[in-house]
């Protein structure tokens, strides 16, 4: 019997060499991504220099991200929608070439030095940085089956992470200032931000373009990994017309849309406006990188790992590929991180001294820690159980969307509020979104437990 063609027969019997080629697949995407990440939070580390250079207020750099957060929101949708038609591993090429091209524009045509022209460069990044996402998890629906997709859920995650630890440890390298032979980066010169990240980009997307495979079909191992959502489990791509109307009209799409915008709105704002907090909240100096910050920006990334990781197992092991138990739970715990840091914040604890140096960062892990795991099986696991294979991409469009409408109706807001009443505002702002996505959660399981009491019946 020709190997590659081996049925499956229980859920941890692959043909042989099919386990070696999907790592190789997932390692080369997930890379892909990661690298999309460092060229995004790459955005977090200049806006200190920018600040002082430009004197832009936190309400502007708010709305940057905001303008960022739209078109990745509105791009997702649009982006979703057509990689379901040109296949996943085409978007998320078109996706790199853009990201790598707007961060280079960024990095040397930014010395006009107006907030319109910040503004609208990072919006276009936002654009193109959309096709990642929904490429990367359409062609894993097709590798992964349904008990399996919670744990990808967590190794999503850490692929994100990944991104984000290369760029924390990178950036400090970067403001410090180095020479190597003729080439001079001076201190403090963020523009760098802009040019190094997107070369590592480059590297990876030749990869991209030469190794992974769409489906198990196109590597050689054919009836492997079955598309639960009905269709046959030949090809990966419908049309727009199919893809848009089975999705749009989902039971249960736009509940965890509307848990994802919570997470959107505490994850980005956590993220994005931390290395301000540490200048102007803690007093940290950046250039002289403080252990404070690297152990945080470090840390935050290695519990948003665990945390996604635990929670995509226990979704799989435990509730048999339902997602809505284990998100109900963190979204509600997160609530109550927010609301005690609110709180101690408001005491006047946190500040410039190491207690409350150390309660800062501390609340910035916790919060990575809850807001990453629903972000890893919300945002990957739930569009790949909804879409399967062929529709993966939009489902994930919608629901990610809903993540950076979330975040661009937040920060403008969050923005503001820092402006007039300085940081002690911050985690209130943050701390009802947690509470919305755990009722969205509990939204879920009851049509859930509708829609199985109408099939049975």
């Amino acid at each position: 019997m020709n190997p590659t063609t081996t049925p499956v027969t229980g859920r941890c019997s692959f043909p042989p060499g099919f386990r070696t080629r999907r790592g190789i697949n997932w390692f080369i995407l997930g890379l892909m991504y990661a690298s999309y990440y460092m060229c995004r939070y790459n955005f977090r580390f200049a806006t200190p220099g920018m600040v002082e250079e430009f004197g832009f207020s936190k309400s502007q750099i708010a709305d940057m991200l905001s303008a960022w957060s739209i078109a990745y929101g509105t791009g997702q949708l649009v982006n979703g929608l057509l990689t379901d038609r040109i296949g996943g591993k085409t978007a998320m090429f078109i996706g790199a070439v853009g990201t790598i091209a707007v961060n280079l524009f960024f990095g040397f045509a930014s010395f006009v030095g107006t907030f319109s022209t910040f503004a609208l460069i990072w919006l276009v990044n936002g654009w193109f940085q959309s096709f990642g996402a929904p490429g990367m998890v359409k062609i894993n629906a097709a590798w992964f089956n349904r008990e399996e997709r919670g744990t990808f859920a967590g190794i999503f995650g850490f692929m994100i992470q990944m991104g984000q630890v290369a760029i924390n440890n990178l950036a400090p390298i970067i403001l410090a200032g180095f020479a190597i032979g003729i080439w001079v980066v001076a201190k403090d010169d963020w523009r760098w931000l802009f040019r190094i990240p997107p070369m590592f980009a480059a590297a990876i997307a030749i990869l991209l373009v030469f190794i992974p495979k769409e489906s198990p079909e196109e590597a050689g191992y054919s009836g492997v990994v079955k598309d639960e959502t009905g269709g046959s489990d030949a090809g990966t791509r419908v049309t727009l017309t199919e893809s848009f109307v089975t999705i749009f009209k989902h039971p249960l799409v736009w509940y965890y849309a509307l848990a994802y915008a919570c997470t959107g709105a505490v994850r980005n704002s956590s993220d994005q406006l931390a290395v301000l907090y540490f200048v102007e909240q803690l007093h940290l100096d950046l250039s002289k990188k403080p252990p404070a910050v690297f152990y945080t920006m470090n840390l935050m990334p290695i519990v948003a790992v665990l945390g996604s990781f635990s929670a995509g197992w226990i979704s799989d092991k435990f509730f048999k590929g339902h997602r809505s138990p284990v998100a109900m739970t963190l979204y509600y715990v997160e609530s109550l991180v927010i609301l005690c840091a609110a709180t101690v914040i408001y005491m006047g604890i946190v500040g410039p001294t190491p207690g409350g140096i150390f309660l800062g960062c501390l609340f910035l892990i916790l919060v990575s820690l809850t807001a990453n795991s629903t972000h890893a099986i919300v945002g990957a696991a739930a569009p790949m159980d909804i879409g399967g294979r062929k529709m993966a991409g939009f489902a994930t469009g919608v629901i990610d969307s809903f993540q950076y409408y979330g975040t661009a109706i937040a920060l403008p807001i969050t923005g503001r509020l820092i402006d007039k009443y300085g940081w002690g505002v911050w985690y209130p702002t943050m701390a009802g979104f947690g509470f919305v996505g755990g009722c969205a959660m509990l939204m879920v399981m009851r049509k859930q437990k509708l829609m199985k009491a109408k099939v049975a019946a």
